[in-house]
């Protein structure tokens, strides 16, 4: 499907909106740990909204390692999904409907992450942005950052490197 000349602006931004939703709910661990996404135009800001269950270490009461882990590394994921689906859910390529079915494009595949865990996270809301770094074909390298209250002061940080899934498989 094809999109339109001159679509109504609310037409598109509920295509993408649709499609994100579509993308982020398709991966049930990015689901239970409560990560959303805040999306201005192409660009993403992960959000994990605080809960019991991310505790670590109920005596001091700081997060989780491993949730800050997956964290960074499911908002470098996403980002780097939403940089290569962007043109084909902007274009009328990708079918949304079909994705909010359940038939999402293949997820870039981790080859190697590494995190840097610069305070303890504390418990409440905390976001991550991403930047890609290198994209190409068949590689990518990501770099990511998360935060609580202060961006300029980050909790943690990570870098990540991935296998990006053939073209065909991107169309969805």
């Amino acid at each position: 499907m094809a999109k339109q000349l001159h679509e109504p602006v609310q037409v598109v931004k509920q295509r993408r909106d649709a499609a994100l939703k579509a993308l982020v709910e398709g991966v049930p661990y990015v689901r239970f740990l409560g990560i959303e996404f805040d999306r201005r135009g192409d660009e993403l800001t992960a959000v994990l909204r605080f809960d019991e269950k991310l505790i670590g270490n109920p005596l001091r009461q700081v997060l989780h390692g491993g949730v800050t882990a997956a964290f960074l590394e499911v908002a470098a994921i996403m980002t780097l999904s939403w940089s290569y689906l962007w043109p084909g859910i902007e274009n009328g390529e990708i079918d949304v409907e079909r994705m909010a079915a359940g038939e999402l494009p293949r997820l870039p595949r981790t080859i190697g992450f590494t995190i840097d865990y610069l305070r303890a996270g504390l418990p409440r809301d905390a976001y991550a942005r991403a930047v890609i770094s290198r994209s190409g074909r068949r590689y990518a390298s990501v770099r990511v950052e998360a935060w609580q209250d202060n961006r300029d002061r980050p909790f943690a940080q990570g870098s990540g490197h991935f296998l990006m899934p053939p073209e065909e498989a991107a169309k969805g």
